[in-house]
């Protein structure tokens, strides 16, 4: 009896000590333990099925990835290797540049001068490369040889002015018209398309064509000499500011010009082009005002096809 009593005594004190390990302390314990066991699991990829519990059971839903998200780096390592290698060759574009087109009466370079030469007819104080104007383009009948009527000139310009200088041989100088009329004597012609390119093909006079008229002087290179703008007509008429220096005579006359880019309406740059022809009327009769011939630098000039028209660059 003894014996029993005692027994019964031990599994009593087993019982009390068993269950005070579910107390409060081991409960605040097994929060944080199970925590790190579910984190584990997901980890390593193997699933205790050895204690489950309800609250165990977590399912996993993946962010969105937006467009400007870049991949991660375990994203692409889990990609499948591709099978095969696609190269791209990038092969250089070259630009292509469009060439400018030239009209068929040449070109001509036009010299940037620093200083202003003297107006006065002589070419003392030019060094730049003179340019023929020997082509006739009108009164080929009229017209003997080069000392009938032939020439020679030469072109610069500035921020203000266009220069000419023209050495005309002709063996009478004959000029007794004036104004509107110059063209019926011994006299310069300047052509200019201040528009070139934006009407290259236009092939008629438009309101960006310019056409003026110099005279060396009425009666003899000492007399007045005059500028006068033909065309456009909304422009034409004498034109005083341009500066004009003549000398010579029978033989050979030269002449200097020096024009306001304002009469052409222009403002001057580097590299600019123009339509550009000069040409030289002769008159050798003193009996009546006529234009018996013409020499021009543009072999094929005619007055209202600009097409036929030289060109002149500005070059600095």
């Amino acid at each position: 009896m003894k014996k029993q009593a005692k027994l019964v005594i031990i599994a009593l004190v087993t019982l009390v000590v068993s269950l005070s390990c579910y107390g409060p302390y081991y409960r605040e314990k097994s929060a944080p333990e199970l925590e790190q066991t579910i984190t584990a699991i997901y980890a390593s990829g193997v699933l205790n099925t050895a204690t489950p519990a309800p609250f165990i059971v977590v399912t996993a839903t993946p962010e969105p990835v937006t467009e400007t998200e870049a991949p991660s780096e375990t994203v692409m390592a889990a990609s499948p290797t591709p099978s095969h290698t696609t190269t791209f060759t990038m092969t250089p574009v070259t630009p292509t540049v469009k060439a400018l087109p030239q009209r068929g009466g040449g070109l001509i370079q036009a010299v940037y001068l620093s200083s202003s030469p003297d107006i006065d007819g002589s070419w003392a104080d030019w060094d730049s490369p003179f340019h023929s104007a020997n082509y006739v383009v009108y009164g080929n009948k009229n017209w003997t040889d080069e000392d009938d009527l032939s020439a020679s000139y030469r072109i610069g310009w500035n921020e203000d002015y266009l220069f000419i200088a023209v050495k005309v041989k002709d063996d009478h100088y004959v000029q007794n018209a004036s104004g509107q009329n110059l063209y019926l004597g011994d006299s310069i012609e300047i052509l200019l398309d201040t528009n070139l390119y934006d009407d290259f093909y236009y092939n008629q006079l438009s309101a960006d064509d310019y056409q003026l008229g110099i005279s060396p002087g009425k009666g003899g290179v000492d007399g007045t000499r005059e500028a006068v703008l033909w065309y456009p007509r909304d422009y034409m008429g004498s034109k005083s500011n341009v500066k004009i220096g003549s000398m010579g005579g029978d033989g050979i006359y030269r002449v200097e010009a020096r024009i306001p880019w304002s009469v052409f309406n222009v403002t001057p740059s580097n590299g600019k082009h123009f339509g550009f022809a000069l040409s030289v009327s002769d008159n050798d009769n003193n009996g009546w005002n006529e234009q018996q011939s013409m020499v021009s630098s543009a072999g094929n000039r005619h007055l209202t096809q600009p097409m036929t028209w030289g060109e002149l660059v500005l070059a600095r």
